[in-house]
Order: C-alpha cells, then structure tokens, then sequence
C-alpha cells in the first residue's frame, strides 16, 4: 500500500514540476505561483512516507533544481526590469551633468503644475 501511494505521489509531482517548468519558460508567472501551494503539499506527503527508492528521487531532484534554475532567472529578469524603471523615472525628475573637473551636477526637473491666467 505505502509502495503505490509512493508513486502516486511521485507521479503527481513528476507531472507538477514539468508543468511548472513549462509555465517557467512561457513566463506565466501566476501559474507558477498558483502550483506552489500543491508543490509544497506533495513534497510533505513524500517525505512523510518511507521511501527505499533512492533513484526516482534523484531525477525529481534534478527537475526541482532544473526549476529553481529557471525561477532564478525569472526574477533576476524582473529585478532587472524594475531598476530601469526606477532608472527611466530619475531621469524624468532630474538631469545629471558634469562639468570641466567632472563633478556632478543634479538639475531638478519638476514642472510646475499650476497654470497662471491673465487678464
């Protein structure tokens, strides 16, 4: 009975890492996040059992790891992303020039939003 439960569990989460995986490499990252709660409950199931098969572990392993590689990039991409956006938004507010000895200069760049009306 533990033997089929086993690979039950396996399967489920063999399956579960390969469509992680692909929602990786399409970069649905919300399908990604949705998996984590199942991947986390099959990953306890499986370690709550007592499993003598050593070999079918280490290839989930070595999809896990393979994931893991892939989420790391995700969010290297995204840290990346966001401080160029923080880049494009500094220079909206300001301008940085050198002079003759190259000492920076910081020119703020904030409009005034009123408007002035004349008669």
């Amino acid at each position: 009975m533990a033997d089929d439960e086993f690979h039950r569990i396996f399967d489920a989460l063999d399956d579960l890492l390969d469509e992680e995986r692909t929602a990786l490499l399409e970069g649905n990252l919300d399908h990604v996040a949705r998996l984590l709660e199942t991947k986390e409950t099959l990953i306890d199931a499986l370690a709550d059992l007592d499993a003598n098969e050593v070999k079918p572990l280490q290839e989930l392993d070595k999809k896990v790891r393979r994931n893991q590689v892939l989420l790391d990039s995700a969010l290297a991409g995204i840290r990346s992303v966001a401080e160029r956006l923080t880049a494009l938004r500094r220079v909206r507010r300001s301008l940085d020039t050198y002079d003759a000895k190259g000492v920076r200069q910081t020119i703020d760049m904030v409009s005034d939003k009123s408007v002035e009306k004349r008669a």
